[in-house]
């Protein structure tokens, strides 16, 4: 208590500010409407009941373990409904319904609250979640349905990436169904326009910075661009495919798992560029964007570290001759 007031001690960063946590959590769920409204066009009304399931589980998730950890409710903050979101557009349309649920705990009990909530979670809730599912439901999560397919009978397919990767390139989408989803994939991450779109608002609206999208995606541009020798419509592919959009306007931009300052901004996408090319081209998954993200989220406190700036006129103390005799 200082003079009769309470000192309210909160996870950084503090600064002072018009924006809540409501406000920046209701513009992202607004950036991601765009990509929603398409998944269900191009995936059908279960990509309804794949995301409420995972929100409201989140939502559920969210309430009842801080009741149980006997902490303040914090519903209203709506980040809980944001981490069911991006979960959900991490996901096949085809995932049975129980395991998205088990995905969305994960990531709000396991990720979120186990570390203190919203904050002080160290990595991406949905990426954790994502990778967990991953891991421990491989062909559910391997599982993509064709885009449009819901009309008629639900057909399997493959992604653009994993296309490319394989012997024949006759199933892959032309570059207009890669810009308008009309492809394999994750429920959010097959239209890119959305994408776009959403990535857009939030930049205009000073929800995120520009530098972690354009250093992430410039790195994999710059890359790809000498790894397919120059071929432009390889690079339009790989750009376009594999979540990557989705992963560098939505997922690496995370306030709590991204680093807050400017140049360690630019450090951290580049970082996840490269972790993700490296992924793509050396190892066996086509994509790697969920793995790339989680890697740098852990190197976050690092990059601050070694990116702070140097106070001015500071000179770094030398060790005298008699020191460096005592200290052997």
């Amino acid at each position: 208590m200082v003079d009769g007031k309470k000192l309210v001690v909160s996870a950084s960063p503090h600064l002072r500010t018009k924006d809540t946590t409501t406000r920046i959590m209701l513009d992202v769920i607004i950036a991601l409407m765009p990509a929603f409204g398409a998944a269900i066009a191009i995936f059908g009304p279960r990509v309804i009941a794949v995301t409420a399931t995972t929100v409201i589980t989140a939502v559920l998730s969210e309430f009842v373990s801080r009741k149980v950890m006997k902490r303040h409710n914090t519903l209203g903050d709506l980040s809980a409904v944001v981490t069911g979101l991006i979960l959900a557009f991490n996901l096949p349309v085809s995932i049975p319904l129980w395991m998205a649920a088990v995905g969305s705990f994960f990531a709000i009990v396991v990720v979120k609250q186990m570390f203190g909530g919203i904050g002080q979670n160290f990595a991406n809730p949905a990426i954790a979640a994502r990778i967990f599912l991953l891991i421990s439901f491989g062909q559910a999560m391997g599982n993509w349905t064709a885009p449009l397919s819901w009309k008629t009978d639900a057909v399997s397919t493959a992604t653009p990436l994993a296309i490319i990767g394989g012997e024949s390139t006759e199933a892959l989408p032309s570059l207009v169904d890669m810009l308008l989803g009309v492809r394999g994939g994750c429920i959010g991450e097959t239209c890119s326009l959305a994408l776009i779109i959403g990535g857009i608002y939030l930049i205009a609206r000073k929800v995120i910075s520009a530098k972690i999208p354009l250093a992430y995606i410039g790195t994999v541009a710059v890359i790809m661009l000498i790894a397919g020798k120059f071929d432009l419509e390889f690079l339009a592919y790989q750009l376009m495919g594999g979540g990557l959009l989705l992963g560098a306007f939505f997922m690496a931009t995370d306030y709590s798992t991204s680093p807050i300052k400017s140049n360690a901004k630019i450090v951290f996408g580049i970082g996840c560029g490269l972790l993700t090319c490296v992924i793509r081209l050396f190892a066996s998954l086509p994509e790697g964007v969920s793995f790339a993200i989680l890697i740098m989220n852990l190197l976050v406190p690092h990059i601050e570290t070694i990116m702070a700036p140097k106070p001015f006129g500071t000179v770094k103390e030398k060790k005298s001759k008699g020191k460096e005799a005592e200290a052997k």
